[in-house]
């Protein structure tokens, strides 16, 4: 583990996380609690994860929430691996609630229009390989696991086919192993100050993260929590403590479950 910022004291948050009367860990499912695949179906979590996130729920009281960029429907088979007390999909569109409720926020006006127009080019580059997925307020592209030239190609494509739709309404983000044209209004920061929102001040909270969609929730993590970058190499990042998966992520949440034990 390397910390980032100079002023962070990791034993100290470990010690106040023993004493807390609430915690919550918000974790991003694909590339931080599972390797990345090019079938996201075939993304299984690490060794030991489900198991330690059951003791953090059942051992140390601790809510956990899945924060994720993929659609709600696709989730279904993480969130049965995973425990979990509440999830947030579609890069905070959607939610699904401790009491199993289904929340939508509707996508309305010009953004929904543009992403109408900007799905169907997007969907012609299926045809040399790529995985297109239409969310409730994105259209994203995939290229992971594609051979260079075939995603060289897909990627030169998609910037023409999806030039100028960057705007006030979308914005145009590049992810790791594709492109992803997203209405604005609503991100994972979004989702992490919502969930905040509800806590208590002096609740001990950290986000685990990999992606640049994560920073959103780093940002909104800020004098809030810990920030954390599961990521195998370094990269410019806001978040407070970088770990290399899988082994100082299982260290991380070892770690949280035996400061947080209920005694």
């Amino acid at each position: 583990m390397q910390a980032l910022d100079s002023r962070l004291d990791l034993d100290g948050f470990f010690r106040n996380l023993g004493h807390a009367r609430e915690r919550v860990l918000l974790l991003d499912y694909d590339g931080t609690l599972a390797p990345f695949h090019r079938r996201p179906e075939h993304a299984f979590p690490y060794p030991r994860v489900a198991e330690i996130l059951k003791e953090a729920i059942a051992g140390c009281a601790t809510r956990v929430v899945i924060v994720s960029g993929r659609r709600l429907a696709d989730l279904r088979g993480p969130l049965a691996r995973i425990p979990h007390d509440e999830v947030w999909a579609s890069h905070g569109w959607e939610r699904f609630t401790a009491l199993g409720e289904h929340v939508a926020y509707e996508l309305r006006g010009a953004a929904k229009r543009q992403l109408q127009l900007a799905e169907a080019p997007a969907r012609r580059l299926a045809i040399h390989g790529a995985r297109i997925e239409r969310k409730v307020a994105s259209v994203a592209v995939h290229w992971r696991g594609m051979h260079a030239p075939a995603a060289e190609l897909v990627r030169e494509r998609l910037a023409v086919a999806w030039q100028g739709l960057g705007n006030d309404e979308l914005d145009l983000l590049e992810f790791d192993g594709g492109m992803e044209l997203r209405a604005r209004g609503r991100d994972k920061g979004h989702a992490v100050r919502d969930i905040l929102a509800g806590c208590a001040p002096d609740a001990v909270c950290a986000y685990l993260g990999d992606d640049h969609t994560d920073e959103d929730a780093f940002a909104a993590m800020k004098g809030r929590g810990l920030s954390v970058l599961v990521r195998g190499e370094l990269r410019r990042t806001g978040a407070d403590l970088w770990l290399a998966p899988p082994e100082e992520l299982i260290e991380f949440l070892e770690r949280w479950c035996a400061s947080g034990a209920v005694r």
